[in-house]
């Protein structure tokens, strides 16, 4: 498998196969193939090779791959032998996108529905399964063993295992996999370099947090990974006009001054993040030809100026015009403003 970019230098979301494009008699042993390539070698049992079909697109993102997949029912499975072979050393984090699907390793059977992500070894042996309804789907990200930040006998008992995936880290880390998944071709090569880091840092955070040594992860890769829970917290309450420094800190469990430091950190702060990401959707709701008559003053309420003065005098201060000059401007020249 190879990486590819358009004349621009952005990374692209690249179809590694569709077995549609293949006869069906080619479908089952092209999808091994490509998998050995894209992720790791194993081997398949497919329940209906005849009407077996696939999708895999990947990304790199540094150091880290991710992969989009889309398959019909089948097992696999990765042995000793087979490790013995060929070992990347890779850890690797599943999504559930569609589908019931189960693995099993190190002495774990998990059986995971959408929305649900797993952790798995690549240098120890697993069978994993897709039993539908329908088409299954999964989001695979994969890393070198050696860049995550914890040793091995802390991962070990994780593997095989469930990482929660609806609250707090687990859910910034996997919405962080569907936004990169459907962001691919978006992507610059620096760009997809930071966002690799990020990635590590995430899942390392959701590891240790699962292990319940999260003070064994270095500090950057707690601060690291903080500052993308903060800032998914912040963006999912845009719209209370009592987010602020304080009430973010509190619900962190963390003080306003370490708060301050996180977003120090990344160049930001705390206030003017908050106010950059309420003047984003503003801005991106003025321009929707859709909301055209919603009144100016109900959108900047809902995104947490509910006072029509403050709103105008925060979007002026920020993109140099009114909201109603903003929305007036779209109206006429469209997306090329």
């Amino acid at each position: 498998m190879s990486n590819t970019s358009d004349t621009t230098g952005k990374s692209v979301m690249m179809t590694v196969l569709d077995t549609t494009c293949l006869p069906p008699a080619e479908r089952t042993a092209a999808w091994a193939e490509t998998t050995a390539l894209a992720l790791v070698t194993t081997r398949f049992r497919f329940p209906d090779p005849a009407h077996f079909g696939a999708r895999i697109r990947a990304v790199t993102l540094g150091p880290v791959q991710l992969s989009a997949m889309s398959y019909a029912q089948l097992v696999s499975y990765r042995s000793a032998r087979l490790i013995r072979a060929s070992d990347p050393e890779l850890y690797q984090v599943a999504v559930i996108t569609s589908g019931r699907q189960g693995i099993e390793q190190a002495r774990h059977n998990t059986v995971l529905e959408p929305g649900e992500m797993v952790l798995y070894d690549s240098s120890r042996p697993f069978e994993a399964s897709a039993g539908g309804p329908g088409r299954c789907g999964s989001l695979v990200v994969q890393f070198p063993r050696s860049l995550l930040p914890l040793p091995d006998h802390v991962v070990a008992p994780l593997c095989g295992t469930a990482l929660g995936a609806t609250e707090g880290v687990g859910y910034v880390f996997r919405q962080t996999l569907l936004g990169l998944a459907q962001a691919g071709s978006d992507l610059s090569g620096p760009d997809r370099q930071r966002l690799g880091t990020i990635v590590v840092d995430l899942a390392a955070a959701v590891i240790a947090r699962y292990a319940d040594r999260t003070s064994a992860l270095p500090p950057e890769s707690r601060t690291a990974a903080l500052f993308q829970q903060i800032t998914a917290f912040i963006s999912r309450h845009l719209d209370d006009p009592g987010l602020a420094p304080a009430s973010v800190a509190a619900a962190h469990s963390i003080s306003a001054r370490y708060l301050h430091r996180v977003f120090q950190a990344h160049g930001t702060t705390v206030s003017g993040f908050i106010r950059q990401e309420r003047i984003a959707r503003c801005r991106r709701d003025l321009a929707d030809p859709l909301l055209r008559t919603t009144p100016v003053g109900a959108i900047g309420a809902r995104w947490g100026f509910p006072r029509a003065s403050d709103f105008t005098r925060a979007f002026r201060t920020a993109t140099g015009t009114t909201p109603t000059e903003y929305r007036s401007l779209w109206a006429q020249a469209g997306p090329s403003v």
